[in-house]
């Protein structure tokens, strides 16, 4: 009996077993990703780097990702499942290698490996999650999102961890997990193709036109939302520690909002299936400005519950939009896919100098007003989002 491709119109069933696999994966191949902003003391330590230096590692290692619609487009044209299969073993080996690098100039280059690497995971990722999850497509989104968000939360406390253990020249074994992820993924999705038609010509301008209705709100809501997620996820312990004085309490606000987004990306996806992505994402972006407000206007404890409705709010938009492409772009999903991913690459990298440009200004407390004021131009967007499409 053979096994049906992913991309035949029949499967309809959440494959939960193959989507925990690809979700667990994610985390790991995530986890090596998160080890740059950890370890950035030690490294500009070794290599006597300047401030400016340090700061242009992660331009590099993000640069790739303006290439994700191109990586899109030759997604849909070819099966890439090789790309998500040995993404995880091509990020961890150059990351665990980082505190090898006898220079400057191989850091540059083991960064910037990463990056394609992440790229290459995170554009068509997505697209198999989608052909996995059925009609549950939010769902689906739900459980890989959280892979990264733990990821997020955890990969500095593994990378300090095994540094302080091993030292920064010692740790690079811990590259192991992600060739087991790798080989892991080989034995779940070697079969499985996501190419949706080889014969077919697809563009990037064909691919734009046909989604644009969809994209370029999203592209709106993604700025829109950008005030917010930089100002917090850039400035909070900044902001705790110059109102508090404890650097301990400023670390403890981050994990907070972190972790309760990862409770917010879990629900999210699925209430999305359930009550539609607009309606959603409406509650989300209303929600979080909201409770930035709060935030910024009141002090003591009750700030910190503040961060938690933030951190379920905020970050939960993210497997709902990602649902909402993959739901309307049947033709191109890779492609469009890219599109989304670039513009939230360039809202978050653009935005967070904005945001330290104003914070520098007004100060970071009046800043925050401001990104939440900018969170609420959301909303129209997300009215000029289409329904919920039928099955």
């Amino acid at each position: 009996m053979t096994r049906q491709p992913i991309n035949e119109p029949q499967s309809a069933e959440f494959k939960t077993t193959r989507i925990v696999v690809l979700s667990v994966c994610h985390f790991i191949h995530d986890v090596y990703s998160s080890f740059l902003s950890p370890l950035l003391p030690l490294l500009i330590e070794k290599l006597s780097m300047s401030l400016t230096q340090a700061g242009f590692l992660s331009s590099v290692m993000q640069l790739p990702a303006l290439m994700n619609p191109y990586i899109g487009i030759l997604a849909d044209r070819i099966s890439v499942r090789y790309f998500i299969i040995f993404a995880p073993a091509l990020t961890a080996v150059p990351m665990s290698l980082i505190g090898l690098a006898p220079n400057y100039s191989i850091l540059l280059l083991l960064l910037f490996i990463t990056g394609i690497s992440v790229s290459l995971f995170h554009v068509p990722s997505p697209v198999m999650i989608s052909r996995l999850s059925g009609e549950k497509k939010g769902r689906g989104m739900s459980f890989y999102m959280t892979g990264g968000e733990l990821a997020r939360a955890v990969g500095p406390l593994v990378a300090v961890g095994m540094v302080s253990v091993y030292g920064l020249e010692g740790f690079y074994p811990i590259m192991i997990f992600g060739l087991a992820a790798s080989a892991w993924l080989y034995f779940n999705f070697r079969e499985i193709p996501i190419a949706v038609d080889k014969n077919r010509k697809i563009s990037l301008l064909q691919t734009w036109r046909e989604l644009r209705f969809i994209l370029m709100p999203l592209t709106a809501i993604l700025l829109a939302r950008g005030f917010m997620h930089a100002s917090i996820t850039a400035f909070l312990p900044t902001f705790i520690k110059l109102e508090t004085g404890d650097l301990w309490l400023a670390g403890i606000a981050l994990t907070l909002f972190e972790i309760s987004g990862v409770g917010g990306v879990f629900a999210a996806g699925s209430l999305s299936d359930r009550f539609g992505r607009r309606r959603i994402l409406l509650i989300s972006l209303l929600g979080a400005p909201i409770s930035l407000l709060v935030f910024a206007w009141i002090g003591g404890w009750f700030r910190f519950l503040t961060l938690v409705v933030i951190g379920f709010t905020l970050l939960s938009t993210t497997p709902v939009m990602l649902a909402l492409v993959q739901e309307h772009a049947s033709s191109s999903p890779a492609a469009a896919n890219g599109f989304f991913m670039m513009a939230s690459f360039i809202a978050r990298s653009a935005i967070v100098v904005v945001v330290g440009f104003i914070g520098d200004l007004i100060g970071l407390r009046a800043t925050y007003f401001v990104s939440a004021i900018m969170g609420l131009a959301a909303i129209p967007f997300i009215l000029k989002l289409p329904g919920k499409k039928s099955i």
